[in-house]
């Protein structure tokens, strides 16, 4: 997709992206997870926030933005180094400006934070309260379990988030894992000994696309790409419950850097 402005024009501004990201499918009072690539969007009227600004107005007063600021240096080193005031986010410049940005709040996980902006930002990240729900390999003490019941992760599945993706592909979406893992914890329960199973992501959002009808729209220079967390989730889990074919094999129990993008 070439988008990109013709030579001599403005670029984008706040409204100019409103009106891109409205197109898409964003409304007033949505819940969206953004994954992006500041570089695809192209030259901007005032950089990232221009981007931060035209996702605000996109889902108004009442509308909560959140962003990974996840903490995916040297598995060894994650726990040891992580701050939850100053630990850089390592997925992306507009995810670490947007972490940056007075008023934003983040949760404490020490490898998959996430940061909010908008309505009840505070209660998404604070993840107080029993360690309880579903079991993952991000799983570490003290932390709360990163898909647990209060994660802001696995609320985005039970409050019907949307995610949005500028510029990325599947290969960086992070409820992928949170597909793996409900797959997991499902087999778990017949099975204590159960493997941990990798989808192959682009594999993954190939089928994904091939069974529904995804909303794209471009978003300055980017390709903007707009869907339900849930009905992503639940339909994957349907599929991979009798058909093993999305999935690939690991070395290891955890992927290695280079792959834990999200």
């Amino acid at each position: 997709m070439n988008t990109a402005p013709a030579i001599g024009l403005p670029c984008p501004t706040v409204a100019s992206l409103t009106r891109d990201l409205r197109r898409l499918g964003l409304q007033d009072g949505d819940i969206v997870f953004v994954h992006s690539s500041m570089r695809s969007l192209g030259p901007l009227e005032n950089g990232a926030q221009t981007v931060v600004d035209a996702l605000a107005s996109a889902v108004g007063c009442g509308g909560l933005v959140l962003m990974p600021s996840f903490h995916l240096i040297e598995r060894s080193q994650r726990a040891e180094q992580w701050q939850i005031g100053s630990s850089e986010a390592t997925t992306g410049w507009l995810t670490e400006f947007f972490r940056r940005m007075p008023g934003t709040v983040r949760s404490d996980h020490y490898s998959h934070s996430v940061a909010a902006r908008g309505h009840n930002a505070a209660d998404w990240v604070t993840g107080q309260g029993p360690d309880t729900g579903l079991k993952s390999p991000w799983d570490l003490s003290p932390w709360m379990k990163t898909f647990g019941d209060r994660s802001p992760l696995f609320r985005c599945y039970q409050r019907g988030a949307k995610v949005l993706m500028l510029g990325t592909s599947y290969h960086n979406l992070t409820f992928l894992h949170l597909v793996e893992v409900m797959d997991w914890n499902r087999r778990l329960a017949a099975d204590p000994t159960a493997d941990f199973r990798w989808l192959d992501r682009e594999a993954a959002g190939r089928w994904w696309e091939s069974q529904t009808s995804q909303k794209h729209a471009a978003v300055a220079c980017a390709r903007g790409t707009l869907f339900d967390v849930r009905q992503f989730i639940n339909t994957l889990l349907d599929f991979v419950r009798t058909d093993s074919s999305l999935f690939k094999s690991w070395p290891g129990t955890i992927p290695s850097k280079s792959h834990s993008t999200s």
